[in-house]
């Protein structure tokens, strides 16, 4: 064999260990990647599955398959979760799931904090407060968290003043003053952006507001709200591996720049 086929032999043997080589590095690389298990999360479309989908690749690369399962409604998401069809969900804030747990007698945790979506008002009547008329109509959420938010909300901007304005769960029943003699209709959530031409304006959560692409609020709760949206779990599976996965992505500094550029403000990181 001459000198020249010699280098070539050679080549081609470096060429095919570099292959092999190479074909096992992605081989692992895969295998890296490989799925252990699925973790079943139950959301609302805007923007709780928007932001779970965002650490979709994030924990694949733990090998954990992320299934958002959506829900249109606040009461569907904890009772999969309870009856074991969700490993865990995303879409309600502390005093909600704290009065889910008490009216259905359900155990459900709460296990870390997201981000919060400030109530806001809306009118399709008025473009200043100072114009609301005496006898309007008001529509608020109708769960008893989000009801009382509402209406602690409306006795800060003086429409109305609360026998107790720290109590998480007041009616209208509760109300003691109401010199605009403004009429609350309390609807279920996801109605309200519908109504908007139907009343005289709406307090709207931040999922149903950002869903509905609602605009020009005049009013809103302060950006410290205590609401902070979390991940919930049951107490046999809230030491979860992959739900701590979960947790640990979706409250990293990634997370935090998506919510930041995504929302622009309308919801706010809260950790």
């Amino acid at each position: 064999m001459n000198a020249f086929k010699r280098i070539i032999s050679v080549g081609v043997i470096a060429l095919g260990l570099f292959n092999l080589l190479d074909a096992k590095h992605h081989k692992e690389k895969k295998e890296d990647h490989k799925i252990t298990r699925e973790l079943k999360v139950g959301a609302n479309p805007v923007p709780h599955a928007q932001i779970l989908q965002s650490v979709v690749d994030d924990l694949k690369e733990k090998g954990i398959k992320l299934v958002i399962v959506s829900f249109t409604d606040y009461v569907l998401p904890n009772l999969a979760l309870n009856d074991g069809s969700l490993d865990a969900n995303y879409f309600q804030h502390r005093p909600y799931l704290d009065r889910f747990n008490l009216d259905r007698k359900m155990h459900l945790v709460g296990l870390a904090n997201i981000h919060v979506e400030p109530l806001r008002f809306y009118s399709q009547k008025i473009t200043d407060i100072k114009n609301l008329k005496k006898g309007s109509v008001i529509a608020v959420p109708n769960d008893p968290a989000n009801q009382g938010r509402a209406l602690i909300l409306l006795h800060k901007q003086g429409l109305i003043a609360l026998k107790d304005p720290s109590n998480l769960y007041a009616t209208e029943f509760d109300i003691v003053k109401n010199p605009y003699n403004i009429k609350i209709k309390p609807l279920e959530a996801a109605l309200l952006p519908k109504v908007l031409g139907d009343v005289d304006g709406a307090i709207v959560t931040g999922n149903y507001a950002l869903q509905a692409k609602l605009t020009g609020a005049l009013f809103s709760e302060d950006k410290d709200s205590p609401y902070a949206n979390l991940i919930a779990a049951r107490e046999d599976n809230a030491q979860d591996e992959a739900i701590k996965a979960l947790i640990e992505a979706l409250q990293s500094e990634k997370t935090r720049k998506f919510i930041l550029d995504t929302y622009k403000g309308a919801i706010i990181p809260a950790f």
